[in-house]
């Protein structure tokens, strides 16, 4: 097993790469969701998922899931149900397996694929605002559309208001009429 301090950042850093390319957490630190310290606790989450899998020997998928899923949950309030968890568990067990086996070209590869993934993301903008002209025709057009009667179609009448009657008790029993 390769235990050297180099060999060890070198999983640190795979980890790293795992879950700064993971889009939930980047949506999650770039949205505030997890505080002003968002980021922070980006950083600080690598540290407790490599120590993890330090800490435990032979984890299985569900049990690195469940660990992520937790720290997401308490540290920024997501629940990740977009299908993305079992993937990064996968990637960050065959860079723990690649570590334990000395196997430090591959593992080295490895985070190069997903830092080069990471540095192709694509930031999102809004659109360009229309000018102000331009939005009030549209208003304008919409109120009128909105405005014509439609000849085709047809609502259902209201229904009947419902009756009450005050009970002995004090409670007011609401029924529809019959």
């Amino acid at each position: 097993m390769a235990a050297s301090a180099a060999s060890r950042e070198l999983f640190t850093e795979g980890v790293r790469a795992v879950l700064h390319t993971w889009p939930v957490l980047q949506i999650a630190v770039d949205n505030g969701f997890g505080g002003v310290y968002g980021q922070q606790k980006a950083d600080w989450m690598v540290d407790v998922v490599q120590q993890y899998f330090h800490d435990n020997a032979d984890l299985q998928q569900c049990e690195v899931e469940d660990f992520i899923a937790d720290l997401m949950d308490q540290e920024f309030d997501t629940v990740v149900d977009d299908g993305s968890l079992p993937q990064v568990s996968i990637n960050l067990l065959q860079m723990f397996t690649q570590w334990q086996q000395g196997a430090l070209q591959q593992l080295q590869h490895s985070i190069d694929s997903l830092t080069q993934k990471k540095s192709q993301r694509v930031k999102v903008t809004a659109p360009p605002t229309q000018s102000d002209e331009e939005s009030d025709d549209e208003t304008q057009e919409m109120e009128c559309e909105s405005s014509s009667p439609s000849v085709s179609r047809t609502d259902p009448p209201p229904p009947p208001p419902p009756t009450t009657q005050d009970e002995e008790d004090g409670w007011t029993v609401v029924r529809k009429k019959k």
